[in-house]
């Protein structure tokens, strides 16, 4: 127990110390190496930036916050679901197979404009579409190989005890996928928060964080623009995280 608790001690503080180093060696730099504000702010400038326009940070990151968790969620349960019908159906993954490879190249850059002239400059769900199609794809892989995972001889014991189709999925094939299904969302957490945010560069409402940035950025305000990516980063990061201990607690019920 004693050593579980250091190594959960050790594997907190490395990231934080490390984050800590490169923050001073960023501020040293700009401060006394001669690096010019305007190309490089420090983050003493960016973190003023942000206590000064916290309001219209937070505002801004629940919005893409929201279009990167719709999404996820739709993106998530779409690519599950066509999982289990092509774990099911050789047919069924035959055709969807050349459909999933061309989402996976679909350039967000250019997708981005047509979807948010299609719905409209209101409209956020150009963006909430893209995040996911971004979403869908990892869901989708990691979830079909999960549910390909099943051993022949768990199947083979569940029909010697004629077990219907129903009660072989919840009892063995679901709880094998588990773990590859939450992989499959953990990875797709990021790909939604980049995808809405990249969007928002894109026309639409501009109350996003990627609208805020490229506004920043074109008026030259670049520390106000770096506290946007700053609030970018925090909201992938609690993406990141919530799923990622989703996915323990599924593998240790499993456990």
């Amino acid at each position: 127990m004693k050593s579980q608790r250091a190594e959960l001690a050790a594997r907190t503080i490395a990231p934080i110390v490390v984050g800590l180093l490169v923050l001073g060696a960023w501020q040293f730099a700009v401060t006394f190496g001669g690096v010019d504000d305007y190309l490089l702010p420090s983050p003493a400038s960016i973190l003023d930036q942000f206590v000064e326009f916290a309001p219209s940070m937070l505002s801004a990151g629940l919005v893409t916050g929201t279009n990167a968790l719709v999404g996820l969620i739709a993106g998530s349960i779409l690519g599950i679901l066509v999982a289990l019908l092509a774990a099911a159906a050789r047919v069924t993954d035959w055709m969807v197979a050349p459909i999933v490879a061309a989402l996976a190249v679909v350039p967000i850059v250019a997708l981005a404009p047509v979807l948010n002239t299609m719905f409209g400059a209101d409209s956020q769900f150009g963006r909430q579409v893209i995040a996911g199609l971004a979403s869908f794809v990892p869901v989708f892989i990691n979830s079909l190989r999960g549910l390909r995972q099943t051993l022949p001889v768990h199947r083979d014991l569940m029909t010697v005890y004629a077990a219907r189709p129903g009660q072989v999925m919840r009892t063995v094939t679901l709880p094998t996928a588990t773990p590859f299904v939450f992989t499959g969302i953990r990875i797709a957490s990021s790909l939604a928060v980049i995808s809405a945010l990249v969007a928002e560069y894109f026309g639409g409402p501009r109350g996003g964080l990627g609208g805020l940035i490229s506004t920043s950025a074109a008026s030259s305000a670049y520390p106000r623009a770096w506290a946007y990516v700053l609030v970018s980063i925090v909201l992938g990061l609690v993406f990141y995280l919530v799923t990622l201990g989703a996915e323990r607690i599924a593998v240790r019920k499993r456990g």
